[in-house]
């Protein structure tokens, strides 16, 4: 730790690794410092239930990895990483039998599936479909600048600024309402809130563009591609190194930090500003999640084919019931009936389990810090749509918001968007600055979830972080 750097990056999740990798392109020397045992963040792979049964441990679908301009970029075939397209991306199940809504990767196919309202989804989402290739870095972006093409990206923009009930006024069938309000759920905000549409026509665009695949051997995959490219460019990353103030840090130009405002406020408050510091502090955390891994004897018994053919499967049933669950969990109850967001990885990747066995990988939201297990509410609903899942179960493990946040820290209550993705917080992470990446501390940056655009595995946050320190420190322009 002797040793003097050009930058220190403070956390090895896909932020923290885009943000090192960006760097160490242009020539520095980048030091990647971890706190635990293997680099991921929420891209962790574990046997956490059974011998030979691999759970991803957070994020399991990759949408955003496959919408990213900044992963794309990057050479991650040439180090083990490897993806399969799951025949059904999602599937969404009514009670009303064997019948389910299904997102493919054909926008045609999917808007047939719907019937009366195959002309409204083409309606709703050709035109991002077609923009997507010109708006997809002011869209995963921060609002620094005039758009590279201000007509589409206000065509997205007003869709992304309403609501998911808003939005879903525009259909008529429960097929694609209950889809479209499985989607907007991955919000973790009520589906009547101003830009609760904004992730689910970017998930449900970019699905018909690159889909929602599966990493094969697990989303570690992404992690250990993106390491050991960035070793291959000559950086260093140490494990096992906690940091709990700058003082911890080797001398460096600059210090990039892959957190949120909480723990960068107990890294290095006394070097920001006041007004700063009273800015993070009023930085809001969204809902919590209860998780759930299964090993299982069989696949999940879903009545529905298209269930039974997809990587994920949302279980909520019609618009309605899924937007009185999440809103009763934003008021902080815990529904009886929670929306709950299944991933089968095992079916698309023979690795994840034992020859002729399966796992299940599933989470429901809670309110912020909930302790409350949810395993039989999540068994429950899985059982709804799927009778006879019980019997499949060999073994299960479970994550409460504590000991998510445990697991990693940046998910503060449970929180695995890196806080509320509101209209207040949905381009304005953590703050309201010309640049959210930039801390009032010279030489030190925000480079998380906590910044735009916001959580998922697509590295984003990290490289725009990395592309203001070159510019400020180094005076290096780089663009994607």
């Amino acid at each position: 730790m002797s040793k003097r750097y050009d930058a220190v990056v403070v956390g090895a999740g896909p932020n923290g690794l885009a943000a090192a990798i960006t760097l160490q392109r242009e020539g520095l020397s980048v030091l990647l410092l971890e706190a635990k045992a293997t680099v991921g963040g929420g891209m962790r792979t574990q046997e956490l239930t059974l011998p030979g049964f691999r759970h991803d441990v957070c994020s399991a679908i990759h949408p955003m990895g496959a919408a990213s301009p900044f992963l794309r970029s990057l050479p991650l075939e040439q180090h083990g990483l490897k993806y399969v397209q799951p025949t059904v991306l999602a599937a969404h199940p009514f009670d009303s039998g064997d019948d389910a809504a299904a997102l493919l990767r054909s926008l045609d196919e999917t808007a047939k599936g719907f019937g009366a309202d195959e002309g409204a989804y083409k309606k709703l989402f050709a035109p991002l479909v077609r923009h997507w290739p010109q708006i997809e870095r002011d869209v995963l972006g921060p609002l620094v600048s005039l758009p590279r093409h201000p007509f589409a990206m206000a065509g997205f923009g007003w869709k992304a600024l309403q609501s998911g009930k808003q939005i879903a006024a525009r259909f008529k069938t429960k097929e694609a309402r209950g889809l479209w309000a499985g989607i907007v759920a991955h919000s973790m905000i009520p589906l009547s809130a101003q830009t609760s549409a904004a992730i689910a026509l970017v998930l449900s665009t970019a699905g018909h563009i690159g889909g929602w695949p599966i990493p094969i051997g697990g989303s570690q995959s992404i992690a250990n591609a993106l390491a050991f490219y960035f070793e291959s460019l000559g950086g260093e990353i140490q494990l096992n190194s906690p940091v709990s103030s700058l003082s911890d840090l080797p001398d460096a130009r600059t210090v990039l930090l892959d957190v949120t405002p909480r723990q960068l406020l107990a890294i290095c408050g006394d070097e920001l500003s006041s007004f700063y510091r009273w800015q993070l502090k009023d930085y809001k955390y969204g809902m919590g999640v209860f998780k759930i891994d299964w090993a299982l004897d069989s696949p999940i018994p879903f009545r529905s084919e298209a269930c039974r053919k997809a990587g994920t499967v949302h279980l909520g049933n019609t618009f309605e019931e899924v937007a009185h669950s999440e809103s009763q969990v934003w008021k902080g109850q815990h529904p009886d009936k929670p929306f709950v967001l299944v991933a089968q990885q095992s079916l698309f990747d023979e690795s994840r389990a034992p020859a002729g066995k399966h796992t299940g990988w599933a989470y429901c939201h809670v309110p912020n810090g909930s302790t409350r297990d949810m395993t039989e509410a999540i068994e429950a609903q899985v059982e709804r749509f799927a009778p006879g899942f019980r019997d499949t179960i060999l073994a299960k493990h479970t994550f409460n918001t504590e000991e998510m946040q445990h697991y990693n820290p940046n998910y503060i209550g449970g929180d695995i968007n890196g806080g509320v993705v509101n209209l207040a917080q949905l381009f304005n992470r953590p703050v309201l600055r010309f640049s959210p990446y930039r801390t009032s501390a010279k030489g030190v940056y925000l480079c998380s979830a906590s910044t735009p655009p916001g959580g998922g595995v697509h590295g984003m946050s990290g490289f725009y972080a990395a592309r203001t320190a070159l510019k400020d420190v180094f005076g290096i322009e780089v663009h994607l």
